[in-house]
């Protein structure tokens, strides 16, 4: 436990703390394992303190230290669950492993300071339970992490996990993010400026004109460095520098994809997931695709590429209602084996026999049922989309034709 002495005057209350801090300015607080669980801190003064966690920290959830000051503090593994820790000062302190589930961190100043694997995720649930405090039950209502207007200038914050959390307007020049997780993270009017962002995993960030994402590093700290200016493609391009890599996916892509297009209502999503759960048997990497999820302009784009890529595809016209309008954009542009399937009893739609014109579209294959189609999958679907594939590749490689008029 912390020093007995500190402890009792952290029991007297703030107003005490802080003239206790003025009296004796070279003490350092120590207040490791000490239960500060749902108390009101703000504006103390905890500059250089040990209120550590370690394996046993959970004695800081719910914690209120708005606008405290916590500078160079030994925070390492505290559990600040659904703290609130707004204008705190933490510049310098070290946070590695501390679990910010749910915190409010607005205006914090967290700059130059330590929050390696650092958990700033949503608080999921409402109710948090703790064997270590007393009462051992917490009420929060669910919420992201919120850093809106934050300062973490130069923090390292590799490995931390910021899936949703809010940085709104947060300042992160010169940010180490190496190898966190960026998955619905906000940095709407945010600057991101010359961070780290090697091994960084980024995923539908919320960005917009006014986020400052400049001279980002893609490599580690033992290579060159090579930067891009912009987080949602930090990966694809450092997966390009490295060629081992981009080859090897390309060719898994080129090689081994399969693109499934149809319906997601349920019962036509049946039919989808067991071609695609038979395709993996037999060694494809599969690529599904709902033709009615969008409908702005990214649908056809996006439809477009994952064809381009693929090795062959399957499209279920069963009951089809944006699909022939797709089809008829995207087919005709692609020379990919294009397979349609339809279930016995249904018609195809009027305008795929234009689109059967094309070489590399097959005659439609027509199923009984389920059981049916995973049957005759390999022989009557897969065999001759790869056969038609082979002729088609052959077919593009074909030199150019020359006839010349001057003999």
């Amino acid at each position: 436990m912390g020093n007995p002495e500190h402890v009792d005057r952290i029991r007297q209350g703030v107003t005490s703390w802080n003239e206790w801090r003025l009296q004796n300015p070279g003490t350092k607080p120590d207040l490791w394992l000490v239960d500060l669980s749902g108390q009101d801190l703000s504006y103390a003064d905890f500059r250089g303190g040990n209120l550590a966690g370690a394996s046993f920290g959970e004695f800081l959830i719910g914690a209120q230290f708005d606008r405290a000051d916590l500078k160079r503090a030994n925070l390492i593994g505290a559990q600040l669950i659904g703290a609130s820790l707004e204008e705190v000062d933490l510049r310098g302190a070290n946070m590695t492993g501390a679990n910010l589930l749910g915190a409010n961190l607005r205006k914090a100043k967290l700059s130059e300071t330590k929050l390696i694997s650092a958990n700033f995720s949503t608080m999921m649930t409402n109710l948090y339970r703790s064997p270590f405090v007393h009462g051992g039950l917490f009420n929060f209502p669910e919420r992201r992490c919120d850093l809106e207007d934050a300062d973490l200038t130069g923090a390292d914050l590799t490995m931390a996990n910021l899936t949703d959390a809010r940085l709104a307007g947060a300042t992160l020049v010169g940010a180490d993010l190496s190898k966190a997780v960026l998955v619905g993270t906000d940095f709407r009017g945010a600057d991101v400026s010359c961070c780290r962002v090697h091994g960084v995993s980024a995923w539908d960030l919320k960005l917009d004109q006014t986020t400052r994402q400049f001279d980002l590093v893609i490599t580690p700290r033992n290579e060159s460095n090579v930067t891009v200016d912009d987080l949602e493609v930090a990966q694809f391009v450092y997966l390009m520098l490295s060629s081992d890599k981009i080859r090897n996916a390309l060719t898994t892509i080129g090689e081994k994809g399969v693109l499934i297009l149809g319906r997601f209502t349920p019962e036509r999503k049946k039919v989808l997931d067991a071609i695609r759960q038979k395709l993996r048997q037999l060694d494809f990497v599969t690529m599904m695709f709902d033709f009615e999820r969008v409908d702005d302009r990214s649908f056809t784009e996006t439809i477009k590429t994952l064809a381009g890529m693929s090795k062959f595809i399957i499209a279920d016209v069963t009951n089809p209602k944006s699909a022939p309008l797709e089809m008829q954009a995207t087919v005709p542009d692609y020379m990919v084996p294009f397979v349609p399937i339809i279930e016995a009893g249904e018609k195809p739609f009027s305008m795929l026999v234009d689109l059967q014109q094309r070489e590399w579209v097959t005659a439609v294959k027509e199923y009984r049922d389920i059981e049916n189609l995973i049957d005759k999958l390999e022989s009557r679907v897969v065999r001759p989309a790869l056969e038609l594939h082979a002729k088609l590749r052959l077919k593009k490689a074909r030199k150019v034709q020359i006839e010349a008029l001057h003999e």
